[in-house]
């Protein structure tokens, strides 16, 4: 890549990163590199263009991270380290992420993840023939996943152990909605510190003098990250046990 692309294209990823992709434009980006909206065309083109260019610099980093270690370990390791980068690279860039998803592959990088893929489910000894499809519906899952959480369209992941009624905001409000829900009297359990210490969503309704630092919703949200971090791990191995089984078991004898 031309070194000024790429520093136009690293500014306009820390627009984005900073500030949000609508905050993203010709003239923005032209101001953090010194430049003229005019003169950024030669490098980058318009700005769908330009979009097009962060969906092949986030490829770049993606291989970056990866490097080339990968190839000395067997594919079922290769395509877990594979799937933490993707998410690793949503979380340094929610913003920009969800271009990957949404826009179509640009430069020649942006086919690397999909290259990554077919060469893990080659060495797996999965046909050749089911090789694009698989690919597809793991990059899919990888992709779509990261996109939901870094954006906020997944539902909450109830830490392991807890009750998932009780993790669901959603349950709880339909519960306060429902006519009758307070015909029975006052709650019994309202008063007892127990059932708030172990309902964060519930103590977090009120402020507790004899809280401990961390608060609640800190605790909260960081036993939501370990949740879904946990799920998104047992997910690559069910996805691997899913390639496994495809390679014992082609097509042709499943059908």
């Amino acid at each position: 890549m031309d070194d000024k692309r790429r520093l136009i294209l690293d500014q306009a990823l820390a627009l984005v990163d900073e500030r949000g992709l609508a905050a993203m434009s010709m003239r923005a980006v032209a101001e953090r590199v010194g430049l003229t909206s005019m003169a950024l065309y030669p490098y980058v083109g318009g700005k769908d263009a330009l979009l097009d260019g962060l969906v092949d610099l986030l490829h770049l980093e993606l291989g970056t991270s990866v490097g080339d270690d990968l190839a000395d370990i067997g594919w079922r390791e290769r395509l877990r380290a594979l799937g933490r980068a993707v998410r690793s690279l949503a979380h340094a860039h929610p913003s920009a992420f969800p271009l990957l998803l949404n826009r179509s592959a640009a430069g020649a990088s942006a086919s690397w993840l999909t290259a990554a893929l077919r060469g893990i489910l080659h060495d797996a000894g999965v046909p050749v023939s089911e090789i694009p499809r698989l690919a597809r519906m793991i990059c899919a899952f990888l992709l779509g996943y990261t996109t939901g959480e870094v954006t906020g369209g997944l539902p909450r992941v109830p830490p392991p152990g807890a009750n998932p009624d009780a993790a669901d905001p959603d349950a709880d409000a339909a519960d306060a909605a429902s006519p009758g829900a307070d015909a029975a009297g006052p709650d019994p359990h309202a008063a007892d510190p127990d059932l708030h210490a172990a309902d964060p969503d519930l103590h977090a309704a009120g402020p507790d003098p004899d809280a401990a630092e961390p608060g609640p919703e800190a605790v909260s949200l960081a036993e939501d990250a370990a949740a879904r971090e946990a799920e998104f791990d047992a997910d690559l191995g069910d996805l691997i046990g899913l390639v496994a089984h495809a390679a014992r078991h082609p097509a042709r004898e499943r059908s």
